[in-house]
């Protein structure tokens, strides 16, 4: 039995308010736990763990439980659905913790979707069974086993649970003030105190705590043994302490190895200013007409000359980030766990804080630069889905034109037709006739003019011709005389010679 550090129950004293660190997903490990130590804080949980993946893994129970000489007491919460679980790993906690608790609270789909967390206080038979087989089954008399729970809206099934795990042998018990399907009303305050009156073992509140005075009014309107602090403590891990600001020497370390460098925040908004981008180019009510005339303002035209160099850029620095991105991944991933990680347990959080800033840096830059080239090829067919509209109209109004001219010789055949066809013995023929005389006249002059322009295309060709012919002779001449001088030249040469 560990006797150098105190009883939990023991701890709980009339007219004193114990102060606890709530159990929070990544934040309340060892590094917070520490911090939080310093200012007052009297308990401190860990973050919940599957007891199932704990007892299954070593991986898993090396990175999900660290702890030191110093980090006491310590509450070690599980999630779990099965009796036999819970007490295997708790009995694995044991002997570096000074408690164990169930979680019967938290609210999220897929604990819940497991058997784990909120949905556990619809059970308390089974909550009353593992209460019990922990207690059965801890080696150590003093060790705490609590559960931590939210309310119902029937009240009465929420004490009924309570006295189940009171009988069972819970050690006390954390009541957070809403139900399962409440996030941000207020507290049941009235609930609470309603437990508290119906249970003898030490009752903790939880639920909206934030600032100091939060957990004297609490204590003042419920009558509980202990407070149960998580985003107050967040916010100010001097809290507890009475501080209302967290003092400068509160300089969380554990947050700096995760908080964005300016680089980074500037490739973070640069994603968010795409994905922005993309949604108001696909907003189906503006068409890629419209698209294409905002891309001609003459705002963009003077931007043109310098767009292809800025893509190209972007690229090139996205793809750098991305790179270097990916090298931290893998050096922080395959990074090996020595016997250093035995001296200082808090090696474990400092390497999987560094990997998880590399993955965030990874997803960032890849997202930037595949929605870098997604904005390029969407403003590309937008255009292109604009040209072809324009030809699509013209073609259309070029189809209607002729479409109309053939309509209006068809409607002059039909008319001929039923001159023709409709008319009565020799009055018809006669109409038809003069119609058809109508319609050879009128050929006829076009055959003539016709007749008359090809006449005078081949008249002009003709003088065209003889014009030919007769430069043709012209330049004969010329260069038979051009011939007789250069020949009168080399004889005249040839004398002087």
């Amino acid at each position: 039995m560990d006797t150098t550090h105190p009883n939990i129950v023991d701890m709980f004293e009339a007219g004193k308010v114990l102060k606890i660190c709530a159990p929070m997903v990544r934040y309340s490990k060892l590094p917070f736990r520490t911090l939080v130590r310093r200012y007052d804080c009297d308990v401190c949980f860990s973050p919940m763990i599957v007891a199932a993946d704990f007892m299954r893994s070593t991986k898993a129970r090396d990175s999900e439980f660290t702890t030191n000489h110093s980090d006491r007491p310590l509450i070690v919460q599980f999630a779990s659905s099965d009796a036999q679980t819970l007490a295997d790993a708790a009995c694995v906690v044991a002997p570096f913790s000074d408690g164990v608790d169930l979680n019967c609270g938290c609210p999220q789909r897929w604990a819940m979707s497991e058997g784990y967390g909120a949905c556990l206080i619809n059970k308390p038979d089974l909550v009353r069974d593992m209460v019990r087989l922990v207690r059965n089954q801890v080696a150590k008399p003093n060790y705490s086993t609590s559960i931590k729970i939210r309310i119902h809206k029937d009240l009465r099934r929420t004490v009924d649970l309570c006295q189940k795990a009171e009988a069972a042998g819970a050690s006390w018990i954390t009541v957070h003030g809403r139900t399962a399907d409440e996030r941000h009303q207020p507290v049941n305050y009235d609930a609470i105190q309603t437990i508290k009156d119906s249970v003898s073992v030490p009752v903790v509140a939880n639920g909206d705590v934030r600032h100091p005075r939060d957990v004297e009014a609490m204590h003042r309107l419920t009558g509980v043994d202990g407070v149960m602090a998580a985003r107050g403590l967040l916010a100010n891990p001097a809290m507890f302490a009475g501080y209302e600001d967290t003092p400068l020497q509160c300089v969380w370390d554990w947050e700096l190895s995760v908080e964005m460098t300016l680089q980074w925040t500037v490739v973070a908004l640069f994603l968010y200013v795409e994905i922005g981008v993309l949604l108001i180019l696909c907003l189906p009510f503006i068409s890629a007409t419209r698209w294409q005339k905002i891309f001609k303002l003459n705002i963009w035209n003077s931007m043109a000359t310098f767009w292809n160099k800025v893509f190209l850029a972007m690229i090139i620095i996205l793809i750098v980030l991305f790179l270097d991105a990916v090298r931290e991944v893998r050096k922080y991933s395959n990074m090996e766990h020595g016997k250093d990680a035995k001296l200082n347990p808090n090696m474990f959080d400092h390497l999987h804080m560094k990997l998880f800033r590399a993955q965030r840096n990874l997803y960032i830059s890849g997202f930037s630069l595949f929605l870098w080239l997604v904005m390029r090829r969407v403003i590309t067919l937008i255009n292109q889905l604009a040209n072809l509209h324009d030809t699509s109209t013209a073609l259309q109004m070029q189809a209607d034109g002729n479409n109309q001219v053939a309509k209006k010789y068809m409607e002059d055949n039909e008319l001929l037709k039923q001159t023709l066809m409709k008319g009565i013995g020799e009055k018809a023929n006669t109409e038809g006739m003069e119609l058809l005389k109508e319609t050879v006249e009128r050929l006829k002059g076009e055959l003539k003019t016709s007749g008359d322009a090809l006449k005078k295309s081949q008249s002009e060709a003709e003088a065209t011709k003889g014009r030919s012919d007769g430069l043709a002779r012209e330049y004969d001449r010329l260069l038979n005389e051009h011939q007789l001088l250069q020949n009168a030249q080399d004889s005249g040469d040839k004398k002087d010679n």
